[in-house]
């Protein structure tokens, strides 16, 4: 490894996405803005990202196309204390269930803390959402599994299938309504089975297509397959929804790069000259040639926009689209 930065994903804790970054116990954050420059090259094989804070003990290889970007051992660890797990029976914290709506007919049922507000909503790209309802952990629980039976929907939505209709999504009218639709749905299941412990909270469609920059950024065409040792992106943020990052690249299109593969991975920022804005901290470059790797010194300089990493298309069935 050559000690350079790790990055932790994209996080919505505002209204902007932000990237973390960590380097042995030093963290920071890179604030993503739409128009800027984003770009990096990762640097020898991708180890696993640990769990719960905690560094991965084995160091362990994982593979470049693994979303989760964990080993079993770190993977079994992160399930077992987290909310989906049931493990947390007494948990006195308020928690909120919710409809988000992705695309048409792409909706789903789900909790998250209250204190979280719609952070969330956010991290899963929800296009629009309402609340339904609040309380106690496992009463949230039971109306997510009672709504999911009764209205026959699911608890998760690939994230490949909310990539392949973000490029010709309906108007905010008729996102509204289908939300509002399945609202009038759930309302009418409080006594049938809804705990009387969770408060029903009132219709109020919240639509995030602004916020992600969907409305003014051109269709994606191909999204990153994984990284490769050498590999570069490098482009202009457009849009972000989630853990994708919608990347304007020359001679390409826009180019959806999901934050979570990149996790693991020893990156370092691309030449100043190359993009005008660099999400990789501004010492990545330097920190990794001081490790005495000479990446940083020998790799040749790339154009303004670039994508030297295996591609696929966007709705083709996760068809390749393009290598290096």
């Amino acid at each position: 490894m050559s000690g350079g930065w790790w990055c932790a994903g994209v996080r919505w804790p505002g209204q902007a996405p932000e990237l973390g970054w960590s380097r042995g116990g030093d963290r920071r954050v890179s604030v993503l803005a739409y128009g800027g420059g984003l770009g990096f090259r990762a640097l020898g094989e991708r180890h696993c990202k640990g769990a719960r804070g905690n560094v991965c003990p084995l160091g362990a290889v994982v593979p470049g196309r693994s979303t989760g970007g964990r080993c079993a051992e770190c993977a079994r660890l992160d399930r077992a204390h987290s909310v989906a797990a049931d493990t947390m029976a007494d948990d006195p914290r308020t928690y909120r269930v919710y409809l988000a709506w992705f695309g048409p007919g792409m909706v789903k049922v789900g909790i998250t803390g209250e204190e979280r507000g719609a952070a969330r909503l956010r991290e899963q790209g929800a296009v629009a959402f309402s609340w339904l309802g609040r309380g106690p952990l496992m009463a949230a629980r039971r109306t997510e599994e009672v709504l999911r039976a009764a209205l026959g929907v699911p608890d998760r939505i690939p994230y490949a299938g909310k990539r392949a209709v973000r490029g010709r999504l309906p108007g905010r009218e008729e996102r509204a309504a289908e939300v509002a639709e399945l609202y009038g749905r759930a309302e009418r299941l409080e006594g049938r089975g809804w705990p009387e412990s969770l408060e029903r909270l009132p219709l109020e469609v919240v639509d995030q297509v602004a916020l992600f920059g969907l409305d003014r950024a051109p269709a994606p065409v191909r999204a990153v397959r994984e990284l490769v040792d050498g590999g570069v992106v490098a482009g202009r943020l457009v849009a972000a929804a989630g853990p994708d990052l919608h990347l304007a690249v020359d001679g390409v299109g826009v180019v959806v790069l999901d934050t979570r593969l990149i996790t693991g991975w020893d990156l370092a920022a691309v030449p100043a000259e190359a993009v005008p804005a660099k999400a990789v901290p501004a010492d990545a470059a330097e920190g990794t040639a001081a490790e005495g790797t000479g990446a940083a010194e020998t790799a040749p300089a790339v154009a303004e926009s670039d994508v030297r990493v295996p591609l696929i298309d966007i709705g083709s069935g996760g068809v390749q689209g393009g290598l290096f």
